[in-house]
Order: C-alpha cells, then sequence, then structure tokens
C-alpha cells in the first residue's frame, strides 16, 4: 500500500529543518480485540500504520486478535477498557493519559463508547489530537442514551462506515459537516480472490462440513444473534420448498452462538417443525471464509435491523458469489440490486424465498456475468487498501509535522517557527 506521506517526504517540508523527525504515532482504543467488524478494522490500520512508517499502538483489553496486531509491527497495551462502569471509565482517562506521554502518541483514534469517553479526556489532558470512528447507528431509546452516545461526536474528524451512519449521525448530533468523513469498509482482496483460494482448501470444508455433492448451498455468515434474520431465512426455504417439493438445498448458518444456546436450539427446532432437519446446519466460527464462500451458491444477509456497513455483502461479492440482502441501512451502497444481487424486503420470508428462486435459477453465463459485476464492484470502491489510504489520509489533516522534530539538547521549543 502506498503511503499517504512518507515521514522522510514530511521531514523535508520543516523549513527551516531543526531536528530530525520521530515517527508520528498513532493510538486505537477500542473495548477488546475478540472478533468483529471493528476489531478487524483496527488490525487493518495498524498493519498500515507501520508499512508507512509510523508507529501503531492499540489499547484494549485483549484477545484473540491481539497476535495480529503484534504480527503487524503494532504494540498492544492491554488496558480494562471494556467496561462501562463510570469508575473504570475515569480510572482509564489517567492511564490512558500516561501512555499517551510515554509512547508520545500524536493522535487518538477511539472506536468504540465506552472507551471513548477516557480516551477523549485523556487527548484533552495531554494535548493530543482526537478522532472518533461511527462504526453503526446507536440507539437512542432510553433517557440519557443520546448523552451516552454522543461522545462519538467529539472527534476533530468523525469517521462514518458508510453513507447511512453519516446520515445517521446528521440527523442526530452536532458534528459540522466539515468534520464527517465517510470511509467504507473495505475487504483483503488479496485473500478474498478466486484464483488464490486452491479446490484443496474447498474439498477439505466441505468434508468437513459433510457436503452432499451437487446439492445447491445457501449460506448465511454471522454470528448467531437474532436481529441477523436468521428465522426469516428458515421461513423462506420453509416457502421455497412448499412452492418446490422434493428439491434438495442445504442452509449453512456459518457463525458461533457466543453462549446463545437457547437461540440455537430455537433455530434448530423451528427448521424441524418446517421439514427443514436435513437441509440446516449450523457450524462455528470457520477459519476460512473464502473457501467457505466458494462452496456457497447463494450468500444471504438477511438483518432485521439495518447494518451499519454490513462485511459479509462485499466479502461475498468479492468472491463473485451471489448476494441476497436485506433493502435498508448499508446494504444499499454495497449490493447493487439486480445487478451483483438483490435486496428485499426486511422481514419478509416472501420475499425473500422469491429472491433465493431467482439467484438458485440462474445459468452459468448469467452467474459468470454477476460474478464479473460482483467483483468489479468491491475493487472499485470496498478494499482494505482503499479504507487504510483513506484514514492515513484523515491522520494527515490533523498531523503537524512540527510537533515531530526531535530537537537538540538545549533548544527550547518544538516548532522551528518559535526559534
Amino acid at each position: 500500500m502506498a503511503s499517504a506521506l512518507p515521514v522522510e517526504a514530511a521531514e523535508s517540508s520543516i523549513q527551516p529543518a531543526v531536528g530530525k523527525l520521530r515517527r508520528p504515532a498513532v493510538l486505537q482504543v477500542l473495548p477488546a480485540l475478540v472478533t468483529g467488524g471493528v476489531e478487524r478494522g483496527t488490525v487493518d490500520i495498524a498493519a498500515a500504520l507501520v508499512q508507512s512508517g509510523w508507529t501503531a499502538i492499540v489499547a484494549s483489553a485483549g484477545g484473540p486478535m491481539v497476535r495480529e496486531v503484534e504480527r503487524a509491527g503494532a504494540t498492544h497495551v492491554t488496558l480494562s477498557l471494556e467496561s462501562k462502569n463510570p469508575l473504570s471509565i475515569h480510572a482509564n482517562i489517567g492511564r490512558l493519559a500516561r501512555i499517551i506521554g510515554e509512547l508520545e502518541v500524536d493522535i487518538v483514534h477511539a472506536r468504540s463508547r465506552a472507551p471513548a469517553w477516557s480516551a477523549y479526556y485523556a487527548a484533552r489532558r495531554t494535548g493530543r489530537r482526537f478522532v472518533t470512528t461511527f462504526h453503526s447507528p446507536y440507539t437512542l431509546g432510553f433517557p440519557g442514551k443520546r448523552w451516552y452516545n454522543q461522545i462519538m461526536a467529539r472527534g476533530e474528524r468523525v469517521i462514518a462506515i458508510s453513507h447511512f451512519v453519516a446520515d445517521h449521525v446528521l440527523a442526530n448530533y452536532k458534528v459540522d459537516p466539515e468534520r464527517l468523513r465517510v470511509v467504507p469498509r473495505g475487504v483483503d482482496i488479496d485473500s478474498f480472490d478466486t484464483a488464490r483460494v486452491y479446490p484443496g482448501r474447498i474439498i477439505q470444508l466441505a468434508e468437513a462440513w459433510r457436503l452432499p455433492d451437487g446439492v445447491p448451498v445457501v449460506m448465511l455468515p454471522g454470528r448467531l444473534t437474532r436481529w441477523k434474520g436468521h428465522t426469516v431465512l428458515i421461513d423462506a426455504l420453509a416457502r421455497l420448498r412448499r412452492k418446490q417439493p422434493g428439491r434438495l438445498l442445504r442452509c449453512i448458518f456459518v457463525g458461533s452462538d457466543q453462549g446463545r444456546t437457547g437461540y440455537r436450539r430455537e433455530l434448530e427446532e423451528r427448521a424441524r417443525r418446517n421439514g427443514l432437519a436435513d437441509t440446516l446446519q449450523i457450524v462455528d466460527d470457520c477459519r476460512d471464509m473464502p473457501a467457505a464462500y466458494m462452496l456457497a451458491d447463494v450468500v444471504v444477509s438477511a438483518s432485521t435491523d439495518p447494518e451499519g456497513f454490513g462485511r459479509v455483502a462485499i466479502e461475498a461479492q468479492a468472491m463473485g458469489k451471489p448476494v441476497i440482502a436485506t433493502n435498508h441501512g448499508a446494504a444499499r451502497e454495497t449490493v447493487i440490486d439486480g445487478s451483483t444481487g438483490l435486496l428485499t424486503r426486511p422481514g419478509d420470508p416472501d420475499a425473500l424465498a422469491d429472491a433465493l428462486e431467482r439467484m438458485l435459477a440462474l445459468s452459468t453465463a448469467e452467474r459468470e456475468a454477476l460474478a464479473a459485476r460482483a467483483i468489479d464492484n468491491v475493487r472499485r470502491g470496498f478494499t482494505k487498501q482503499q479504507m487504510c489510504e483513506r484514514t492515513l489520509a484523515i491522520y494527515h489533516e490533523l498531523l503537524d509535522y512540527r510537533d515531530l522534530v526531535e530537537l537538540p539538547v538545549g533548544t527550547a521549543s518544538g516548532h522551528p517557527g518559535d526559534q
């Protein structure tokens, strides 16, 4: 990835040159590094910073993805940032301020509300720049919720991961449009590339999941939580079976129940009642999602609540797969209805059944043409490289390179113009 502005180039722009430039440093804060889109974006940006010659620091309560942060060459600091307890939030202000000072942080980037409160006051205490990312349209239900959410609107730059989220921010919080930036999430097209998924990976996964040969696969990736629309897809498949009795299908829900065993049992019972016990298969988190998408004939995102972005839709399109998504939220930006996929009414199993019927009936030529359009759609607007370059460009908007000069001993000020 090309650096937005290498340190060496910035050094030559400071006139007169007083001292050597140190690397700019960005501290990203989030609750934990377990799994999810927020976490993936944090790791991707940390890696991009390191590749561009910056210093990348991530503070969280830890988790399996810490290894990815460290492999990228970034530093991880473990803090109890997942807590919403006001006492913990207050205590973390001082802890983050010490980290900012010790590691010479220039920009603090908050990616979630609870740690954002600590990060905001730590940045103010230390005089550092503050950036936030809105990852979703946070609910405004009970009293005080809007006040709690609005910390994400206090960034000197406020990043929204879709135009849908940006519209929500402008409608509900006091954010000057000049401070707002839209940076869509991106997929790693080096990993999500049909040419790089060798047949052995697909065969291995098909055998592990015991998939019958020649049976079409409908896949819904995503953690087992109610708003992801699993029940809508089960009901749609039941309607499709009544319409086309005897048709063989395999439906795979790919995602951990994260301890929601009751919901998992509910889904299995719903499938059994609808005569789909032999159709539905629930598998835990998959470590090879590119190969998993290659097994799918149709990929479904049936979320009943609007998605702030929805990574599944772009991952599936990157693999050239037909996508069916619900017609709200950011899906309207990532899926080109009738071209790279279909959009259906949220929570409507009849509409979803009709869309499944259309997608499963595509000819080989139609599938190939759709795959080409889907891959092009992702590569034009939703790649990891584009996401990283746009984010680093925002950091550069805020960075004062005079603050990076390492002055000789005895020099009074860090700004050349002060001498």
